[in-house]
């Protein structure tokens, strides 16, 4: 049984340690909701130094197990907290101090004359130094960060866009759009549409219970942090490093975190990387209090009924959204499904989820379809 071991005392240690030898930096700057500035490098949280973007002393890199798929977009998350604020541990929700930021910096890998990469493949090898603390500028296109401050009254969130030259990002409530092309690892390259939500849009995954409708952090959670990361101070468990630096009060046994796992892993088990899959692309609206309540399709981590989880059940409502299709997941045949028909539609009035992405993750419709092909049974 592993043992937690409470290192508050740690954080300043920890956090010049990240800083190594570069000149000094200014601090990190808060920002009240009525002065929030226009440009991202007001904040110092996370700067473009020497040729690179990397986060300040104090903001901490963290990673997932299984991400939201973003159109092939890559995502350096950071966190930051005010000085002796942390958070308290909770398996769904970790309760924030008012005051702590959190960034995503949304990129992609570039290839020979700047063209934008499409890869699944997330071990960071474009990545100077340690895993996730510094972006070489030479191997990566920035395109947006975004930040969610938590305010007295609720979570504000602000999308910044970098530049052409990647020297800032300024700040577009309403949102973004931009033309780009991508090439696979098979030399292939299609044509889409970069999207930078709008604040309204922004709610519609974030805002998790539909009917408080108050934006959360989606990611930061439990389930989703309990993995290693390679800070520059060596190779931790993320909830055990945040407890070291006074980030995360409240951690219990490890025996009693949840953790999802990487969709990708081929060691776990089938079902477990299509449940991990459906729960961060999927169960922030498909939840009992999610935007998606009245399909009846639960697909958050802890469902358990199968009929919930869509097998054998038939849509609410008939149409597009369907396929023609009988019911949500057919045992045994992908084909007659709706739900992998939606997760690899590109119609707006079929496809799942429909905010956050243009394009469709061939690995991760292969991922669905193969857990659907395995289930026994069937809808007669």
């Amino acid at each position: 049984m592993r043992k937690l071991i409470w290192g508050a005392v740690l954080a300043p240690i920890l956090a010049l340690s990240l800083q190594g030898c570069e000149a000094p930096r200014e601090q990190v700057t808060f920002f009240e909701r009525d002065t929030v500035p226009e440009n991202l490098s007001a904040w110092h949280l996370v700067d473009v130094v020497d040729g690179a973007l990397s986060p300040n002393a104090g903001v901490t890199p963290y990673d997932l197990n299984t991400a939201l798929f973003s159109d092939y977009a890559h995502k350096l998350r950071t966190v930051w907290m005010p000085q002796g604020k942390s958070a308290q541990y909770g398996n769904e929700d970790f309760d924030y101090p008012v005051g702590t930021v959190l960034t995503k910096t949304f990129y992609y890998p570039k290839g020979e004359n700047g063209t934008i990469l499409r890869t699944d493949d997330y071990s960071n090898d474009y990545v100077t130094g340690a895993a996730g603390e510094r972006l070489d500028l030479d191997k990566v296109r920035l395109v947006e960060t975004r930040i969610l401050v938590k305010r007295a009254d609720g979570w504000q969130a602000l999308p910044y866009v970098w530049n052409k030259e990647q020297t800032e990002a300024t700040l577009e409530i309403a949102g973004d759009a931009s033309p780009m092309k991508m090439v696979s690892e098979d030399g292939e390259s299609a044509e889409f549409t970069y999207v930078v939500p709008d604040r309204n849009q922004c709610a519609g995954c974030h805002a998790d219970n539909h009917t408080k409708k108050a934006l959360h952090p989606l990611g930061p959670r439990a389930r989703h942090l309990n993995k290693d990361y390679a800070y520059g101070t060596g190779t931790e468990n993320q909830l055990l490093h945040w407890q070291q630096i006074g980030y995360l009060t409240g951690l219990p046994d490890f025996a009693e975190v949840p953790q999802d796992v990487d969709y990708a892993d081929a060691s776990v088990s089938l079902e477990d990387r299509a449940r991990s899959y459906l729960d961060i692309n999927c169960g922030h609206c498909h939840n009992p209090a999610g935007a998606a309540d009245t399909s009846g399709l639960m697909l958050y981590h802890s469902e358990e009924e199968p009929r919930r989880l869509g097998v054998c059940k038939p849509p609410v409502a008939a149409g597009t959204g369907s396929g023609d299709r009988l019911f949500a997941i057919v045992p045994g045949h992908p084909e007659q499904s709706i739900l992998p028909f939606r997760v690899g539609s590109t119609n707006p009035g079929a496809m799942m989820p429909e905010l956050g992405r243009g394009l469709v993750h061939e690995k991760g419709l292969a991922l669905l379809r193969e857990w659907i092909a395995s289930m026994p049974g069937s809808c007669s």
